[in-house]
């Protein structure tokens, strides 16, 4: 049995996808449930994929999907099916090559990665079920040679080592390419450029999207 919260939630996901097709920022989320802040949202969001309720699609920011609705819903009927938001199909085949699935931040986080603009040609190595690529935006990881413009080819993981080159989820809203550090239970993420500070995060508020393993540049 869920909580009003966690009803409330649900219902409010679930409407918005049906109705845009995109599911709510976790600031829209948390104005609709009038809570105080997003911590709140990724509470009863734990709470509801814990129950079966949500899935939380992996590798992309702000991607829901709606499993079920509690019982008592009258939407809920046996034609519902769920809406997956964000969700692109992965290359089962290379002739394609890797899926470009959007636009980094080697600056200043963005909004995360939302959709596929395209793809690229990889080494018969890089399985496109396991790896994927981004175009890089920002200057923040120049130290170590990674320019804006450039294509990172990542391998999907939720977890790294430190010194790792990560693409890494902030608080599920923002995406960054930066070097992981472990600091105790703190994760800190750190740029390979003077003009920006290194940032640190609760583990709670950090999810690991993938870990640098290559990169491509053109020259137009």
């Amino acid at each position: 049995m869920l909580t009003t919260k966690q009803n409330e939630l649900l219902l409010f996901i679930n409407d918005r996808l049906n109705k845009d097709g995109v599911s709510p920022s976790f600031d829209e989320m948390k104005d609709a449930l009038n809570l105080a802040s997003k911590s709140g949202i990724h509470r009863l969001i734990s709470a509801l994929e814990e129950r079966g309720f949500l899935r939380r699609l992996a590798h992309r920011a702000r991607a829901l999907e709606v499993i079920k609705l509690p019982a008592n819903n009258p939407t809920q009927n046996k034609s519902f099916r769920p809406t997956l938001v964000s969700e692109q199909p992965r290359p089962t085949s290379t002739p394609q090559g890797i899926s470009i699935l959007g636009k980094i931040a080697a600056g200043v986080p963005i909004e995360a990665i939302q959709h596929e603009i395209g793809f690229i040609d990889a080494p018969k190595e890089f399985d496109p079920n396991l790896h994927y690529a981004l175009e890089v935006r920002g200057d923040s990881m120049i130290g170590i040679g990674i320019l804006e413009g450039d294509i990172v080819i990542l391998r999907r993981a939720d977890s790294a080592e430190t010194g790792d080159i990560v693409v890494a989820l902030i608080d599920e809203e923002e995406a960054t390419l930066k070097r992981l550090r472990k600091r105790g239970k703190s994760i800190a993420l750190e740029a390979a450029n003077p003009r920006y500070e290194t940032r640190i995060f609760g583990p709670d508020q950090v999810r690991i999207q993938g870990i640098l393993v290559s990169l491509v540049r053109r020259y137009h």
